[in-house]
């Protein structure tokens, strides 16, 4: 019996907006034949010492671990814009990677960067910048959103070149745009796609 691939869609998500992008692109990932996605989150953390949150999540993905890192074949990434830099949660797991650097576990794999912002110009390509910078210290192989992608020319909400992007709105309430679900369900086909060329 031959078992699918895995792909990992991490995020961090506080009103849902970056939620709903990842089940997009995850969508787009299991459209390529042959590939799965596995989604996963991060807790949120606090600077009082003695809060928790609970070792399961109440609701959505599960936590991620660090093996989840190592058994999937690629990584798509997604944190809320927080002044035009990914959310301190996404941040905090990242900086406990360190193992996996040292063995060079991501070297080579491919990654996908995807955000939302509460406006137009709320740093939502600095935001996918930030995201890369650690996966670029892993080896890491950034895949973007090419502009044979009609949307990307089109759209008038998010959506860029560095990765998937949604204008959420000053309330957190605007729904995802046509345009901006095509691209994210474009990059997940994509990081897919190349995911497959790479492990072979």
């Amino acid at each position: 019996m031959i078992t699918d691939k895995e792909i990992l869609v991490l995020y961090y998500s506080q009103h849902g907006a970056t939620r709903q992008m990842a089940q997009l692109i995850a969508r787009g990932i299991e459209q390529v034949a042959g590939v799965r996605a596995r989604l996963r989150t991060v807790p949120k953390i606090s600077t009082v010492c003695e809060s928790t949150e609970p070792g399961i999540p109440d609701s959505g993905a599960p936590y991620v671990e660090l093996n989840d890192l190592n058994e999937c074949i690629g990584l798509a990434l997604g944190s809320p814009t927080r002044f035009g830099n990914m959310a301190a949660p996404l941040k905090y797991f990242w900086d406990g990677t360190g193992g996996l650097w040292m063995q060079h576990a991501l070297a080579g794999k491919p990654a996908a960067v995807f955000t939302s912002s509460s406006s137009m110009h709320g740093g939502q390509e600095t935001t996918l910048l930030s995201m890369m910078l650690p996966l670029l210290h892993h080896g890491m192989v950034i895949i973007g959103i090419p502009y044979s992608e009609p949307e990307l020319s089109l759209t008038q909400s998010g959506g860029t070149p560095y990765g998937a992007s949604h204008v959420a709105g000053l309330a957190s309430d605007t729904p995802i745009s046509e345009a901006e679900k095509k691209l994210c369900i474009a990059l997940g086909k994509r990081l897919a796609h190349t995911a497959l060329k790479l492990v072979q």
